[in-house]
């Protein structure tokens, strides 16, 4: 474990950046999708030795509230429990800049429960290795501008990004895609077309 994250530190720069700016516009459809428990544990994560410390708690803690933030926005009526087990962690430490400077990784393995039907909707964990999001604070190593808790939240909340991103290249998983009563969570503008409409 300890030398795939190492290797994948090396390779970071030229993966692709998760954005998670689409938080402040509505939800991807998702049906009749409404978050249930919130599931996150990390007692069998590894610690790259290129890494800041964080304790189970605290990636505990950051990546529960990075789910809560982009999946308790939906408002459908059928209950999906997300499992997140967090396999292992590399938080760029500070240092001096390098050519290619060490980047922050995370890797988690997730678990979909369908409620209604009482069981798992994948056999088998899925595994996602996860970057932080490239910017001008990162591009010479987060660990010179960022604190460990910026850095852990950014990797969650991409964390959580990717997840969605998965859900929705599983649609047979979520009835009411594409209809008018989809759980999505309604913007503010959609509100106000909607007072508009009926007089008020």
């Amino acid at each position: 474990m300890i030398r795939k994250l190492a290797a994948v530190l090396v390779l970071a720069l030229a993966a692709a950046c998760t954005s998670t700016a689409d938080l402040s516009e509505a939800p991807a459809d998702l049906g009749n999708f409404r978050l249930g428990h919130n599931i996150v544990v990390a007692s069998k994560m590894r610690q790259s030795a290129l890494s800041r410390g964080a304790t189970e708690e605290e990636w505990v803690a950051s990546l529960t509230a990075a789910v809560d933030e982009r999946f308790g926005r939906y408002e459908g009526d059928r209950l999906y429990h997300l499992g997140i087990s967090v396999e292992g962690f590399s938080i760029a430490p500070p240092g001096i800049p390098l050519l290619v400077s060490p980047k922050s990784v995370l890797i988690i393995r997730v678990t979909v429960w369908d409620d209604a039907l009482g069981k798992k909707l994948n056999d088998e964990p899925k595994q996602f290795t996860v970057f932080e999001s490239l910017s001008g604070d990162t591009l010479v190593g987060s660990g010179l501008t960022q604190t460990k808790e910026e850095q852990m939240e950014n990797l969650s909340r991409n964390a959580a990004k990717v997840v969605q991103n998965w859900l929705l290249e599983n649609p047979e998983w979520f009835p009411g895609i594409g209809s008018a009563e989809s759980g999505a969570a309604k913007t503010g503008t959609d509100e106000k077309k909607e007072k508009v409409a009926g007089g008020s």
